[in-house]
């Protein structure tokens, strides 16, 4: 019996297809903000659909925080400055 339990599960021989794949929250993040990007509302509903609200919020905050940082980078400038810059704002405040 102790076999039986600390065995690994095997799929059954001739189980139907291969498992459907399951999303991260970074799966969810990177789909959704990309068809958001495109206007694309059957994907941003589906990439929706693959994580809580919460998961997918996170995400999104997370992709933010590193496309704001590698553009800053890549430009020289402090994050807010490029942050202020996507967004159309006005320069830092003093």
């Amino acid at each position: 019996m102790l076999t039986r339990l600390t065995r690994p599960t095997v799929p059954a021989p001739g189980a139907p297809g291969p498992r459907p794949r399951t999303h991260n929250l970074f799966d969810a993040a990177a789909a959704y903000v990309a068809a958001s990007a495109t206007d694309d509302e059957d994907a941003m509903d589906e990439a929706a659909s693959w994580v809580s609200p919460e998961a997918l919020s996170f995400g999104v905050n997370e992709l933010a925080c590193r496309a704001v940082l590698t553009l800053s980078r890549e430009r020289g400038v402090s994050p807010d400055a490029m942050a202020r810059e996507l967004l159309g704002l006005p320069g830092p405040r003093p």
